[in-house]
């Protein structure tokens, strides 16, 4: 009898001991409780985080639920193939960017990662009883890699026992000061003049002034953004075309956020393109969408800065192999073979990669 209550005692303590919570810090710098055992998770509007946090995890069948913005650009990219169970994900207890605390509930899931600007989702789902950790898209002033980093850490500390923070930090900063090696050596008269084209609707143009992604990109890989004197944050640097005209830029990129092409820019599509340098050379570009539309922070972050200093740079550039480089990326960070017809379907320009977009990214922290 007394074996037998000494064994109930230590069963008792071995099992209070697994459903003991860790504590972490999030990006709102607040004390968070999470389970040491983390088996259903939900994101809501932070749009390109379930991409890294399949990728991190190594698959999607912990993933209960995302934003429909996040399964589209799953589905029209490489994350659906590489990891079909995302496809299967909830995306109904989203309306917009607002979380609907009920269906949220029915996922049952043992931590949400929600936006750390939408203050009141956080306190709503903390309110229900769900360990809620806070992510940022610009605590770092809109830096992409540093944002990429900083997600790779925070996905390191709630999942210890997969980190591959350190390990990402190397890679990305490697291919950084390789690309800044080569671009050292740009005259400052060689250095191209970009144009962001987030948006591009009918009477809608929305670009990348300071303080959004776009003046990240530029500044990475040596080239000058047109509208950084533009300071309305995020996606409501609105602009015009007369604004364009005098801009003159030498490369427009567009992201997958638009339906818009390449080729609906040489056409004149909503408005005459025709004196722009970067039309008359047919310098416009798709951005590519792999594991998401790669103008925000995503697992493909360190690729796309290789593939701007190439497409912007390509005398400087032209002896990386860019397919090479993909696949040993994502072999060497997160042991995925990739096929070359995959890797070339990254740099696809298709319309419907914008699709479940809404156009409200806001600004949030």
């Amino acid at each position: 009898m007394f074996i037998k209550k000494i064994l109930t005692v230590a069963t008792f303590v071995l099992c209070s001991a697994s459903l003991q919570a860790r504590t972490i810090i999030d990006h709102m710098d607040r004390t968070v409780e999470v389970p040491d055992t983390i088996q259903r998770i939900a994101v809501t509007n932070i749009f390109p985080f379930p991409s890294v946090l399949s990728v991190f995890l190594g698959g999607a069948d912990k993933i209960v639920g995302i934003h429909k913005v996040s399964k589209v650009a799953a589905e029209k990219g490489l994350l659906a193939q590489i990891y079909p169970a995302i496809k299967n994900v909830n995306t109904s207890f989203m309306k917009g960017n607002t979380v609907n605390i009920e269906s949220l509930l029915a996922l049952n899931p043992d931590v949400v990662f929600v936006n750390a600007g939408d203050t009141v989702a956080i306190k709503a789902i903390e309110n229900a009883g769900i360990p809620t950790i806070a992510v940022s898209v610009n605590k770092w002033n809109y830096n992409v890699l540093t944002t990429y980093e900083a997600w790779l850490k925070l996905l390191s500390d709630v999942f210890p026992e997969r980190s591959k923070a350190d390990k990402a930090s190397t890679i990305s900063q490697e291919v950084a000061q390789f690309i800044n090696s080569r671009i050292a050596t740009i005259p400052d008269n060689e250095r191209q003049r970009i144009l962001f084209l987030f948006q591009y609707e009918p009477k809608r143009i929305v670009t990348s002034g300071k303080k959004f992604f776009g003046q990240y990109w530029a500044d990475a890989i040596g080239a000058k953004n047109v509208a950084e004197t533009i300071q309305a944050e995020n996606s409501n640097a609105q602009v015009n075309m007369e604004q364009i005209y005098s801009w003159n830029p030498d490369i427009v990129f567009i992201t997958n956020f638009t339906p818009t092409l390449p080729q609906d820019l040489f056409t004149h599509k909503y408005n005459d393109w025709s004196s722009i340098k970067a039309v008359k050379e047919q310098r416009v570009y798709k951005m590519p969408l792999g594991i998401y539309r790669s103008y925000t922070p995503s697992a493909d972050t360190p690729m796309t800065l290789l593939w701007f200093a190439k497409t912007i740079y390509p005398e400087y550039f032209k002896d990386v192999d860019l397919t090479r480089e993909v696949k040993n990326y994502y072999k060497k960070l997160f042991n995925v073979d990739l096929t070359d017809q995959q890797v070339s379907s990254i740099y696809e320009a298709r319309s419907d990669r914008a699709e479940g977009f809404t156009g409200s990214v806001s600004a949030r922290k």
